[in-house]
């Protein structure tokens, strides 16, 4: 019952605070295992992103969030583990532990995920180069459908270093499904995946 009730409590409070407003370009909302790609600029970008679902596919959708931030202190780590049931990575593994490990179990268990290819938050409106990862997932998980998201005015609202958000309504824009071509090359894949979301501004 907390837990249900602290959900709904985070949503509105997130609706209140910037809206996180969903915008379907030339794509529909769909039921089917996705992962969903978007750049990163601030700590309300999952939050952001995790409203803007449909309740029904956010139920079975489950944030990637680093294990240094979100594993810290009792309140986010309800906030994470409860609430958004987030997959927790540590960003300094060692190199004889594979950190896509709990991304691969949750895609495995099938759910699906939200995740951030920059790999961590840029204070600007263009993402940054995006990481292998989302190459390797998709690599894995070739039917898995591949969705960019572009979220806005959020460098704006809470960017890195700030602790309390500027109201300003947020647009969750959401693309066309992203095929991965076979045999395509990591760097040219990462390319198009980027260029997806850069399509949505």
């Amino acid at each position: 019952m907390l837990t249900h009730l602290a959900r709904l409590g985070l949503i509105a409070l997130v609706r209140l605070l910037i809206g996180a407003n969903p915008r379907w370009v030339n794509a529909a909302p769909s039921l089917a295992q996705s992962i969903y790609f978007t750049n990163h600029t601030s700590h309300l970008d999952t939050l952001a992103l995790w409203v803007a679902l449909p309740a029904e596919i956010r139920a079975n959708t489950r944030p990637v969030a680093a294990k240094d931030y979100w594993g810290k202190g009792i309140i986010k780590q309800f906030i994470a583990l409860k609430v958004l049931n987030a997959v927790l990575i540590d960003r300094e593994v060692s190199r004889h532990t594979d950190p896509l490990a709990p991304l691969l179990a949750a895609l495995d268990a099938g759910d699906s995920l939200i995740i951030f290819p920059e790999g961590t938050r840029r204070a600007q409106a263009e993402p940054s180069d995006f990481k292998g990862g989302l190459y390797h997932l998709a690599e894995a998980f070739p039917l898995v459908k591949l969705i960019p998201v572009y979220l806005d005015t959020l460098h704006r609202s809470m960017p890195k270093g700030s602790f309390l958000p500027v109201p300003l309504i947020c647009t969750v824009r959401f693309g066309a499904q992203l095929v991965r071509q076979e045999n395509e090359h990591k760097k040219v894949f990462l390319t198009r995946a980027r260029e997806a979301v850069l399509s949505l501004i």
